[in-house]
């Protein structure tokens, strides 16, 4: 409801979505820097990622190398991404989720 009964004011309407707009931008570049990790095998293998889910290190234990079975290593290192991927997730949940929900029921907005 508004108050008085009056029509919404679009350009106050624009101007809080151009903010939030903003504000997700803002939010997206600052997951675009920030690093998270996941690690699988105890720790033998450990992947990685920036917050928006981009690889960026993966480091090998030795031991976890046995050129008789590379495919557990293959498993060791997808799993490690795929933990990395979801610490990720979280992170953008806590960031953006606020924003976009805020953004949601607007028209137009894509998002």
């Amino acid at each position: 409801m508004i108050p008085g009964g009056g029509q919404p004011n679009m350009q106050q309407l624009l101007q809080q979505a151009q903010k939030m707009q903003q504000d997700l931008a803002r939010a997206q570049e600052e997951l675009a820097r920030t690093e998270v990790e996941g690690q699988a095998g105890g720790g033998l293998v450990k992947a990685t990622v920036t917050g928006s889910g981009e690889l960026r290190g993966l480091v090998i234990d030795p031991k976890a190398v046995d050129p008789e079975d590379t495919e557990t290593l293959a498993d060791l290192v997808v799993a490690a991404v795929q933990a990395a991927n979801e610490n990720a997730a979280q992170i953008q949940q806590t960031k953006l989720g606020p924003l976009t929900q805020g953004l949601g029921g607007m028209p137009g907005l894509g998002f």
